[in-house]
């Protein structure tokens, strides 16, 4: 299994446009990826909805999963975008 928690750098945390911006790029990932806030449940990185369930503020910590083939590949690709300022970059 593929792990890494990851600080949310986007001002307005994991809501709207940064939210939208991550799930399409989970959608394009060849696994899996679920994404958990500390004390929370784990939601897949596909569904936006989810995301904002969670209430992932600028500079929470949240920690991204996956397994099989690719999962790697997969969560470092993301978690590179959630270490990004997502409301200015896109």
């Amino acid at each position: 299994m593929a792990q890494r928690t990851v600080r949310i750098a986007s001002t307005s945390g994991l809501h709207a446009r940064p939210a939208a911006i991550f799930s399409q790029a989970a959608t394009e990932q060849s696994v899996e990826v679920t994404v958990q806030k500390q004390g929370g449940d784990a939601v897949p990185a596909r569904s936006i909805l989810m995301l904002l369930t969670i209430g992932a503020d600028h500079g929470d910590e949240v920690t991204l999963r996956a397994e099989g083939e690719g999962a790697d590949e997969a969560v470092d690709a993301l978690a590179a975008l959630l270490e990004k300022n997502l409301d200015e970059e896109y």
